[in-house]
Parts: structure tokens; sequence; C-alpha cells
């Protein structure tokens, strides 16, 4: 292959999600998967075999006429070095005449079908960019989130002999938060914390970071909160999800503020090739994050459940493919030991092939519940992307022994988020008389062990 058609199909391959050779080989699979997630696999793939078929085809006829050049080249310089020593008899004149002209007819395939095969690459590149990540084998099928499965549950909900506020209520009464002042600086699904209210913010984060770094492994990052669109094509948010975003113009180039720190923290190692003595690697970052939300106008405005601005707990892993799904689970388990610390009642399910992100191969939710709304709330999601971001991002590992690299598997999860856990208190630890006891795990962060009513 033409060393161009070859660095353009390699750039092609990086921003995949999958194999292109599995997609090619596995076709029937790859729809069958896109259907369990409720798609059509005919609107997604459009028409992939025709353009591969087109594609293949484009290339032979490319590779023959720079064989067919580079066959003539060697032959025409030798006569046209004898030429101009005079050397050349009127026959051999004749055959370089011939010779130059089908060498220019060749020269001009070449430049023809190069630009075939380059149009061919983007569209193969508009394709697989729209392919999301194929479901695992262990995903539940189902055609939405009616159908996520109940894993386990964890603790039992408060009782009450009064009945339990929302959290916006609540929030108003004690001072501690102000929507009506967030609408005024920023707009809907803006909060501003005061007080004591800014303080348990504050002290949720530090707690779930010591938890994260002191007993369970990990490694604390501050990363930027602005990426680049790179970084935002590594994680499959762009170019999909861009009305999701906030764009920042910025140069020549546009900047976004970050909707996880996953985006950040995964894209450490984009472009690079880890020793693979070192996986898996757990990284833990707390970040605000920052999302348009859009599409979801008229759901949550009560409160701070969905707002543009908030702030989490990430917990990110680099895996070796064979013991992702260990991690996975170490993953998980990490996530609830903050809920168990702080003494919350949850649950866990499995994410249905209909409900799973367009990143995620498998994914559980940590739902809490929140008893001033009589429901459980996602709080926490755990996802294994597998090769999908890696691909995206190249992020390569090359195993003990072996000279070949492999793509890593990228995990990530809320651990948790921030602002929803902070709900979660308010709601499952009110008390009759208005105030809200804190929880024990959180008391030495907070250096109170309750808030009451102030007003500010």
């Amino acid at each position: 292959m033409h060393l161009c058609a070859l660095a353009r199909f390699f750039d092609t391959l990086k921003v995949c999600m999958l194999d292109l050779t599995f997609v090619r080989n596995n076709l029937a699979l790859v729809e069958e998967k896109l259907r369990l997630r409720g798609m059509d696999p005919a609107e997604v793939l459009g028409d992939f075999r025709a353009v591969d078929t087109e594609r293949r085809s484009y290339i032979t006829t490319l590779e023959t006429a720079q064989k067919r050049r580079n066959e003539l080249s060697p032959k025409i310089g030798a006569l046209k070095q004898a030429e101009k020593k005079g050397m050349l008899s009127p026959e051999q004149l004749k055959e370089l005449a011939t010779l130059s002209e089908e060498v220019a007819r060749e020269k001009s395939v070449i430049e023809q079908f190069e630009q075939r095969v380059a149009e061919a690459d983007e569209k193969f590149k508009s394709i697989l960019q729209g392919v999301p990540n194929l479901p695992h084998d262990s995903v539940p099928v189902g055609k939405s989130s009616d159908d996520n499965v109940e894993v386990r549950r964890w603790g039992t909900a408060p009782k009450f002999d009064f009945t339990p506020k929302p959290h916006w209520e609540l929030g108003e009464q004690l001072g501690v938060l102000d929507l009506e002042r967030g609408a005024k600086l920023s707009g809907a699904r803006f909060a501003v914390y005061w007080d004591v209210g800014a303080k348990l913010e504050r002290a949720l984060a530090n707690f779930m970071l010591d938890l994260h770094t002191r007993e369970h492994g990990y490694t604390e990052v501050l990363p930027p909160f602005l990426v680049n669109s790179e970084s935002l094509y590594g994680t499959g948010n762009l170019p999909k999800f861009a009305a999701d975003l906030f764009r920042v113009p910025h140069g020549e180039k546009d900047l976004w503020l970050i909707p996880t720190a996953e985006v950040p923290v995964t894209n450490l190692y984009r472009d690079e090739t880890l020793d693979g003595a070192r996986l898996p690697i757990s990284l833990t970052a707390y970040t605000p994050c920052f999302r348009s939300e859009a599409g979801s106008y008229g759901k949550d405005v009560r409160g701070i459940i969905r707002q543009h601005q908030f702030q989490k707990v990430e917990l990110v892993k680099f895996s070796q493919p064979q013991k992702s799904y260990d991690e996975l689970e170490k993953l998980t388990h990490n996530a609830e030991t903050v809920l168990q610390k702080l003494g919350l009642h949850y649950r866990v399910v499995t994410l249905c092939t209909a409900d799973v992100s367009f990143s995620s191969a498998k994914t559980y939710d940590l739902e809490v519940w929140l008893p001033g709304q009589g429901l459980f709330r996602e709080i926490s999601s755990c996802s294994n992307f597998e090769a999908f971001q890696a691909r995206r991002a190249n992020i390569r590992f090359r195993p003990e022994g072996k000279g070949k690299s492999e793509f890593v598997h990228t995990l990530n999860g809320s651990a948790l988020a921030v602002g929803r856990t902070w709900v979660a208190i308010v709601e499952n630890y009110q008390q009759a008389d208005g105030s809200v006891v804190i929880p024990e795990a959180l008391r030495p962060y907070m250096g109170v062990e309750r808030i009451t009513p102030k007003k500010f």
C-alpha cells in the first residue's frame, strides 16, 4: 500500500472504537449487538460493506499502478542516460517515448486513486465514529431503563415519624442551599451553597479522596478543567455528543469545559505505550463538571439533581484486557464503600443493552435512596469501556516478555457525584426539628455534628 494511503488508513483506525478487521469479518455480530442496543444497524453502519468493497478496489488499482510505475522507472532512467550520450537507436528512442507515455498514464491513475482512497477513508471514518461500543455478553438484554437488572441492595431505608422533605425545601429552610441566587448569577440549573452547606460539599470531596487514596490504592491527580477536542474524541464524547458540552473558543482551536474528570484523566496517556508491569493503573480526581444537559429540559427541575455545574470524585483505571472485568468489580466496590461508610441505603443495577452509554461495554449504576423524593436516584456509574477509548486515544501497553503492544482496557466510575451525595445526606439524615445530623464518618471533616437553620 502506498505510504500516504497507509498513513490515512491508520489514522482512520485510530478514531474507531472497534478494530476495522473485526467489524469487516464479524459484520453480522456487530449488527446484532446494535439491534440489542435498540439501534437500526442500517442507520448506524450505513453502506459500510459497499464502502469497504469500493475502497479495496481502489487500493488494488492504486497498488497495480504503483507497481507498474516502479517497474518502468529504472528502464526509463537507463534509456535517458544512454540518450544523453547519444547511444540510443531509433527503436530505443521509440521505446523511451512509449514507456514515458505509459508512466505518465500510471501517474495520472495513481493521483486519481489516491484521492479516491482518501475519500473512502473519510467515509469509513464518518461511519465508524458513530458506531457505539458492543455490549458485553453478560449485559442483560432490554429495550429501556425499565429492563435494568437489580444486582444487590445494601442497608435499609430510614424510618421517619414525620413526612420527610426533599432537599430543596430543607436546604432553603436551613439556609445552606440558595437556588434563587444561583439563578441570578448564572441562570437555571445553578446553585449557591452557604456556610455549612458549602463545607459539607468540601468535606465529602476530601472524605472520598482520602478513602480512595489511603484505603483503595488510587493515586490522586488534579487535571485541567478545559480540554482540547482530541481529548473528547478519545473518550467518545466527540463528535456525537457535542451538544451536551460547553465549548470555549480559544484562538484557532476550541477548548471544552470537561463533562467529567474521566476525559482529562483517561487522556493523560493518549498516544502512549505503557509498561505492562505497571498495570493496573488506578487514578482518582476531584473536579467540577460542566454539562449543557441538552434534551433534558423539564427533567429534575427541582433542586440540584441535574445541574450545569456540579462536582465529582472520579475513579479511572487502565487495565490489561484479561483482567478488566475483575477491575470493574473492584472499582464498583470502591464506589459502594463510600455509601456504606456514610450509612446510605443504595442498590446496584446492571444497565441493559439499551441503556448502556455510547462508549461502555458494561455498566453498573449505584442508586441511592432519597426519602424526601421517595425513590432511588443514580449516584454513580461504573463502566468498562474495554478497548473502545484506548483505540480512539491510542493508549497501548507492552505485555511483559512480549515485543508487540496491545490496547489497554479503560474503566471509570464516579465515587461519588458529590452534589447527589450531599442531597442523600440531607434527605436521609433530616430530623423532625428541621436539622440534619452529620454522619459520623464526616464529622472529622466538618467539625460539627448537626446542621441547624441559619439565614444569609
